[in-house]
């Protein structure tokens, strides 16, 4: 005998699909609007200005461009990591007029258990760069598989790491930044800080068959956002993670990041051709050259420093 009390379902026809996501994006964009009008206030320049002028590719009805970026979830996370960006890391960035037009690859060291170093980058280019620029990051397999995450990096730029999307993107004339250090470099301890592990060679065969100039970029500050002491390596495996760090701050309840200062060196483009499908020892020569750019500008910037937190 059916249950009287219970409540019926009632599905939506595709109109009221339609219309309930239509009065969500509405409420959405309200919302956006007020936060990006306060983030360009606080920081004093207009962030919609920025945006609109880094967003390259064509864009559907909805603001949505073939790579899945989302013009409002764009504006949405600018006018926070904006705030981020400015007044709790305090960045500074060094030679970002060195980033040429058009297509680049950015080739940075990677560290900081999560990957702030990356969405500093991008909001430098966003804020600091003449023109502004969208930059692109190329993720994990890994982050596909987190709920929210999976979708928030899509809306904002961000594209699988495979080589397909990173060839097509830089046709398309885009920045792209890239780790060659990948994991091995954001996991980190806190005793291997500013070391930099062995560089993988995708991004000079990238480098080469695009015709790509490489912008070497050095980024002083992440190792001691979230210092690690130690992998639990077992339990990365059992879950599926890439790594999973032991941060002694998480477990005197610090979940945010230590408030250091960022500091970013953009170095001068460094041009490289040749076979991309040479042999392995002849293309890593070249890696090469690319991570002790990297390492010596890593070095000078620390020799720079006055302190981690100012």
């Amino acid at each position: 005998m059916p249950d009287r009390r219970a409540v019926p379902t009632i599905a939506l026809s595709p109109r009221g699909h339609a219309l309930r996501d239509s009065r969500m994006r509405t409420v959405f964009r309200a919302v956006t609007d007020k936060m990006t009008a306060a983030a360009s206030s606080a920081i004093g320049q207009d962030l919609d200005e920025s945006i609109g002028r880094a967003l390259m590719l064509d864009k559907n009805e909805l603001g949505i461009d073939p790579f899945g970026v989302d013009a409002d979830t764009l504006r949405f996370s600018a006018s926070l990591l904006s705030l981020l960006h400015r007044f709790y890391f305090r960045t500074e960035v060094h030679g970002i007029e060195n980033v040429p037009q058009g297509r680049v690859l950015l080739v940075s060291n990677h560290a900081g258990q999560i990957p702030l170093d990356g969405v500093v980058i991008a909001v430098a280019m966003m804020l600091d760069a003449k023109p502004p620029r969208l930059v692109r990051a190329m993720v994990e397999r890994f982050v596909s598989t987190l709920p929210y995450f999976s979708i928030w990096f899509t809306r904002v730029g961000q594209v699988l790491g495979a080589p397909e999307n990173a060839k097509r993107l830089l046709e398309s004339e885009e920045a792209l930044l890239v780790f060659p250090e990948g994991v091995k470099g954001i996991s980190k301890t806190f005793d291997e800080r500013y070391k930099l592990a062995p560089f993988g060679p995708g991004f000079m065969r990238l480098a080469l068959e695009t015709n790509t100039p490489i912008v070497p970029i050095a980024v002083i500050g992440s190792e001691e956002q979230y210092p690690s002491v130690g992998e639990l390596k077992g339990l990365a495996k059992l879950v599926g993670a890439p790594a999973l760090p032991i941060i002694p701050q998480l477990f005197v309840g610090m979940a945010l990041p230590l408030p250091v200062k960022y500091r970013l060196y953009f170095g001068e483009p460094l041009f490289f051709s040749g076979d991309p499908d040479d042999e392995d020892s002849a293309i890593d020569e070249k890696v090469w050259v690319v991570q002790a750019t990297v390492q010596s500008m890593v070095n000078r910037g620390l020799k720079e420093r006055k302190g981690i937190f100012w």
